[in-house]
């Protein structure tokens, strides 16, 4: 089993930023990818931003420009910065066995419990 926490949400203005933390533990993998979700209130999971295992990156087209993913060892890191009130949600980091990141919830097999990212107008 791997274990994923997550930190570093809170409660931020608009144009402010907020940088999450995923802490990896646990099994370990040869090569595995790491990806970030998010959920809104009434909302599905949403993809966000995923890094390789070589360290490829890719975003959703609302966070280009804005959010950087990055992973250092056994933890990932989401910066945000130029936050949106529409970037409110819960913020879930996962990863996948594998050196491909996926952009998809089923791809990914185990999860965070997520951290609460608001940010006011």
């Amino acid at each position: 089993q791997v274990q994923l926490a997550e930190s570093g949400g809170g409660l931020v203005q608009a144009g402010g930023s907020l940088r999450l933390s995923c802490a990896a533990s646990g099994r370990t993998f040869s090569s595995y990818a790491m990806g970030w979700f998010r959920q809104a209130p009434g909302k599905e999971r949403e993809f966000v931003a995923g890094i390789s295992w070589s360290g490829s990156t890719y975003y959703a087209d609302p966070v280009k420009g804005r959010f950087t993913i990055s992973r250092d060892k056994n933890t990932g890191y989401l910066q945000m910065s130029s936050l949106k009130p529409e970037d409110t949600a819960v913020y879930y980091c996962a990863v996948r066995a594998g050196a491909g990141a996926g952009v998809v919830v089923s791809q990914y097999d185990y999860w965070g419990q997520g951290t609460q990212v608001t940010v006011s107008s």
